[in-house]
């Protein structure tokens, strides 16, 4: 069985977790090794017709002369996965229109994360795009989804469950709130492929500590709710993404000697 979006939301909240910085790689013909070629984005977006956009990725002058030379080619059309961002409960790398520029119009994006035991990708939404995710590896995943308000009758169950196992997949659609819990004690990848190059994410729980104070006080019921616990040392403590939950699946992994295995 799922656990609840509410047990997952808590253990984004007070979940601590140290994330490396993420490995570096050539996304492009054109972009600098420290992040995108901003100007250069800018002009594929601006392009009046696709034909000027691929001429300005695939060729010398960005005019149509001559194609790029055969590395540099590659650089423009392959994009590699591997040496995902590491956390703790495991890693992630997207490529999206800003990480591979080739996807400007093309209305698609594919993310490929491994969650590691016990790990999870935290509650979240991406406001401009729906998420087919197919399981690649691994025993699989338990989802959980949270479409919008009165789906059912006031204080019914709400959320969406299931479990998705290898080769199996299943849909969120956009801006619905849902999460994925590898509840096994081996790695699990999927590969998410959304419907637009900027699909972008906002996790739940991390941004609603964003908000003002009294209003993430008011909506909590502080006091009664954390007995007088500090807000800002949750925000200071909260996972960035990826986090291990949950306590009973930490504790069986741990005791099959397999927590290890996220690579830490």
């Amino acid at each position: 069985m799922s656990p609840s979006i509410t047990k997952i939301l808590f253990l984004a909240l007070t979940a601590s977790i140290t994330q490396a910085a993420p490995a570096s790689s050539s996304l492009s013909a054109r972009q600098a090794p420290a992040g995108p070629d901003i100007p250069f984005l800018e002009s594929l977006q601006t392009a009046p017709s696709a034909k000027i956009r691929f001429q300005r990725l695939f060729t010398k002058d960005q005019k149509g002369s001559e194609l790029l030379d055969a590395e540099a080619l590659k650089k423009a059309l392959v994009f590699d996965f591997n040496n995902g961002a590491v956390s703790a409960g495991g890693t992630v790398k997207s490529a999206n229109v800003e990480t591979f520029p080739v996807l400007t119009d093309l209305g698609i994006s594919v993310t490929v994360a491994n969650l590691g035991p016990c790990g999870i990708n935290t509650p979240h939404v991406h406001p401009r795009a729906t998420e087919f995710l197919t399981v690649v590896e691994g025993p699989g995943v338990d989802v959980g989804i949270i479409l919008e308000n009165a789906i059912v009758g006031a204080g019914k169950q709400s959320e969406l469950t299931a479990r998705v196992e290898k080769l199996q997949g299943t849909v969120f659609p956009v801006g619905s709130i849902h999460y994925q819990f590898n509840n096994n004690c081996d790695n699990t990848t999927f590969v998410a492929a959304l419907n637009s190059e900027d699909p972008g994410t906002g996790q739940i729980a991390q941004n609603f500590l964003n908000l003002n104070d009294e209003v993430v006080k008011a909506v909590i019921g502080f006091p009664k709710s954390l007995a007088g616990a500090d807000i800002q040392t949750i925000r200071q403590n909260i996972p960035a993404n990826l986090a291990i939950a949950t306590e009973a699946c930490y504790q069986k992994c741990k005791t099959e000697g397999k927590m290890h295995s996220i690579g830490l």
